[in-house]
């Protein structure tokens, strides 16, 4: 296929992909999944390879894949079924995420000639502490973990599958409005991959995947033989896992050569007590997030862009866990390390590209009491690079949601924002400078216990070039007028009138600031 024909093909699998999250971001219940949009959406080719996927959630998007995988392997589907799946072992992240995939029948077919999936955060799935984000020590604290099962058969609800998911989570009513919703993307992604089918014939459908995949490979062998070849390494720490091990290394060598690179985490900690360990779907997404931004073109997402690139991540290690490790915070902070130390790597191949560090944080926060659980993450500051300054007041890397605006926020829980501000100053300095954080101040309005898991409170965001660093994040809890600094993984109960106030770090800057 010559490439104007591959590109509307792509668009056009795309756009199912963008369609049902459309669906899911409009009649989901919750505010972290309307209002923020912390969900993805994929389609797959009939081997469960993907096919196309919607600019949701980086982080969501590169291990999906591992979970349909899963789901083929241990449930036979036939048309109208739908699995359900959260196990981090099982191509999940997080407990939290929970991940539905449908099976793609034409009529009368006995096979599938394709797959839908998405994934949502739902806002608590049990657990020691509401919002499921705890200081757990096992994964068996972190909530309830579901492996791939299924959620629908030929089109009606497992009724005790729905039973025990909603009797293990503090706002059942929430969570089975989100599955809901999720379903509904299903179904009206199936129907429009059937659409395709019937104007276009099954097998041209399925000669366009597999080309489009040939051509993402294709032109990620052309990115990675544009680069000097060579190993390129780099490293960097986590602040800590919250339970007493600091300085955490996530250490990588990145060899390019012909076409192809090698991606080694050797060196990189043991996996650790806390909660901070990821899992390797958490890890491949990292690393395909990071590659396919490198491209200087755009390379079609799926599963071609992954053909040339190996991974090797010591099983133990903190970027590749062992059953039954804490993974909370592996989904949401180590891999936003992880995307540093591969960045701070191949800036030694390609500097005229590659940014300093973003904040480097997702700055999870869960606040929960009776009837309620809160989650959000929140923004920071972007990297300045080689062509200009770093954005302020953003999600980078391997969240892509947008924040929950005050009103949404405080129409749905106990909760009143004091203080939304962009951190002026905390970007760092440079020919380019960082983006800011932002100061989040919310008054806590009845009795709550809070979790934050954040990270980047001890060591900065690294500039480039000659660039500062970011400023570090801190966070305080302001009672009685007095403002105490707290930890950045901590669980704690509030009192009503309290306020807690997250200030977010910066990006690092890029390049001499004399040579502004």
């Amino acid at each position: 296929m010559d490439p104007v024909a591959l590109e509307i093909a792509h668009h056009r699998l795309a756009s199912v992909a963008e369609e049902m999250g459309v669906v899911l971001g409009r009649t989901a219940l919750s505010p972290n999944i309307k209002e923020r949009r912390d969900y993805s959406c994929a389609v797959f080719d009939a081997r469960g390879a993907l096919a196309a996927q919607a600019a949701h959630i980086p982080v969501h998007l590169g291990s999906t894949p591992l979970a349909v995988r899963a789901v083929r392997e241990r449930v036979a589907m036939g048309p109208g079924d739908v699995a359900i799946v959260n196990d981090p072992f099982a191509g999940g992240t997080h407990l939290p995420d929970v991940t539905l995939v449908a099976p793609v029948f034409l009529p009368r077919a006995r096979r599938p000639f394709a797959y839908v999936a998405n994934r949502a955060h739902h806002a608590d799935m049990g657990g020691m502490s509401p919002g499921s984000m705890p200081l757990a020590t096992e994964i068996f604290q972190e909530g309830f973990r579901l492996p791939p099962v299924r959620l629908v058969r030929a089109g009606r609800v497992v009724a005790d599958v729905l039973a025990l998911f909603l009797a293990n989570t503090r706002v059942p009513a929430e969570r089975e409005g989100d599955l809901m919703a999720q379903w509904a993307a299903l179904r009206v992604g199936a129907d429009r991959l059937r659409a395709l089918a019937a104007a276009r014939g099954v097998r041209r459908l399925e000669v366009e995947m597999a080309a489009l995949q040939a051509y993402s490979a294709a032109l990620m062998r052309a990115t990675l033989a544009r680069l000097p070849p060579g190993t390129y390494r780099a490293a960097d720490v986590l602040d800590d896992d919250g339970l007493g091990a600091t300085r955490l290394p996530i250490a990588v060598a990145i060899t390019i050569r012909r076409g192809r690179a090698r991606i080694d985490f050797a060196g990189s900690a043991p996996q650790t007590r806390g909660p901070v360990n990821a899992n390797l779907a958490v890890t491949r997404s990292a690393v395909l997030y990071v590659f396919t931004a490198l491209a200087e073109e755009h390379v079609p997402p799926n599963d071609g862009l992954a053909r040339p690139l190996t991974i090797a991540a010591p099983e133990g290690s903190i970027v590749n866990a062992r059953f039954p490790a804490a993974v909370a915070g592996g989904n949401v902070e180590t891999s936003q390390r992880i995307v540093d130390v591969l960045l701070r790597a191949l800036a030694r191949a390609a500097p005229d590209r590659v940014p300093a560090a973003s904040a480097g944080s997702m700055n999870n926060l869960a606040l929960g009491g009776a009837g309620f659980a809160y989650y959000e993450t929140l923004a920071g500051g972007a990297g300045a690079g080689p062509h200009g300054p770093g954005l302020s007041a953003v999600h980078t890397h391997m969240t892509n949601t947008m924040n929950t605006p005050i009103e949404a926020l405080e129409a749905y829980y106990p909760l009143r924002v004091r203080r939304y501000a962009v951190r002026r100053g905390s970007g760092g300095r440079g020919r380019h400078r960082g983006g800011d954080g932002v100061v989040r101040e919310i008054e806590l309005l009845v009795p709550t216990e809070v979790t934050l898991l954040a990270e980047r409170r001890r060591v900065p965001p690294y500039g480039l070039a000659g660039g500062g660093p970011g400023a570090t994040g801190r966070d305080w809890v302001v009672r009685d007028g007095r403002a105490r600094r707290i930890a950045a993984k901590t669980t704690f109960a509030a009192e009503p009138g309290d306020r807690l106030r997250v200030e977010t770090p910066g990006g690092g800057g890029f390049g001499r600031p004399g040579r502004r």
